[in-house]
């Protein structure tokens, strides 16, 4: 993997170069991880004029959630407790004798920007904007293999709660049992914080689980994603609990799925972000769906759990072969509840069998 983190960090650099600086400053954990295989706590990357250097104010361990360090990259310690990387890692740059250096404005605080500034008051920052996440849109193999992996966990811990008793437990218990099992079967821990909703709350995007029980009739929604070497992946679900579904649920749930379908039939290389959510949002739109739908139809998926590309109305872009993205299109009446339908899939050409379906647990609508 050496050669693949040189690799990444030679593109940074001379996107770095065309934009005149000389150096970079990567403070953001996950593009850091990207670029160096590793993010150890409060870590930075110095893309540096003579050398790439990982400062760190701690030795690095070997937590399998912190990655596995290129090993080609020279680590610097800082010398005392207490220091900050990103002020140290722009000492060592004006060291170099550089004249510019990029850094990431939209993950430094003022407080940290100005406190780089002081210690390389010789140096010109630029902004280096969100070049690293645009860099980490389209996936390599390993990336997806990854999430393929991070998916089939996920999809073992939903499938086994699907076997258990749910009738008068709680949303809160039934989330941290989603969660324990995710970790039972190797992920290294939940992609996000699990969204367990029944009844009313049913439908409703990152709804916090509550003390409810399950009761007979509910509609159940489940959302959960495990963490695999760092690569987050997320699948959402919608059931009904306990007897057979009601006709207004049975129509709420083939109106989300059709609408699923119709964004997840549109991922192909070339099609424009917003096309996929106007794909979704139409199949809603038409059955007078309207009140209170997600911003979005899905967004990208990676080292972190949203990043680009986001499948919205406004969204400007493309869509690549080899880009993972959710389609998780949602319907929630106050006071009801509603249906949720996600899925992690990965883009691929229509002659490679078309979109990759990542989370395969089956979207019938099951009487649990």
């Amino acid at each position: 993997m050496s050669e693949v983190y040189a690799a990444r960090r030679t593109r940074l650099r001379d996107h770095c170069q065309a934009g005149g600086s000389q150096s970079a400053l990567i403070s953001r954990p996950a593009n850091v991880r990207y670029l160096a295989g590793a993010d150890p706590h409060g870590a930075v990357l110095l893309l540096g004029k003579t050398e790439d250097l990982l400062v760190c104010a701690d030795p690095p361990d070997r937590r399998p959630t912190e990655g596995r360090l290129d090993e080609a990259l020279r680590i610097h310690p800082l010398p005392g407790a207490g220091g900050d990387a990103a002020v140290a890692a722009a000492g060592l740059a004006e060291a170099q004798v550089g004249d510019s250096l990029a850094v990431e404005e939209h993950h430094l605080t003022v407080a940290r920007h100005r406190a780089i500034r002081s210690v390389a008051p010789r140096l010109r920052l630029t902004d280096l904007g969100g070049a690293v996440e645009q860099l980490r849109v389209v996936k390599d193999e390993e990336e997806i293999s990854c999430l393929r992996i991070g998916a089939e966990i996920a999809d073992q811990a939903l499938g086994e709660l699907l076997e258990s008793i749910l009738v008068g437990r709680t949303e809160r218990h039934l989330a941290l049992e989603l969660e324990r099992r995710l970790i039972d079967h190797g992920a290294d821990g939940p992609a996000f914080a699990t969204s367990v909703a029944t009844g009313p709350n049913s439908g409703r995007r990152a709804h916090r689980p509550t003390d409810r029980r399950v009761e007979e009739g509910d509609f159940l929604s489940v959302c959960l994603g495990a963490t695999y070497r760092g690569y987050r992946c997320e699948i959402g679900r919608t059931f009904v609990i306990g007897t057979s579904p009601a006709d207004w649920q049975i129509e709420l749930y083939d109106l989300v799925f059709a609408a699923q379908r119709a964004g997840r039939e549109t991922l192909v290389p070339g099609a424009a972000y917003r096309d996929v959510d106007r794909a979704a949002r139409q199949v809603l739109d038409s059955a007078g769906c309207t009140e209170g739908l997600a911003p979005l139809t899905g967004h990208g998926v990676g080292l972190e759990i949203d990043e680009d590309p986001q499948l919205a109305p406004a969204a400007m872009g493309k869509l690549d072969a080899c880009v993972p993205v959710t389609v998780e299109p949602g319907v929630h009446f106050p006071g009801r509840g509603g249906v949720r339908i996600d899925d992690t899939l990965v883009v691929r050409p229509e002659a490679d069998g078309g979109p990759e379906l990542l989370t395969i647990t089956t979207k019938e609508l099951l009487a649990l």
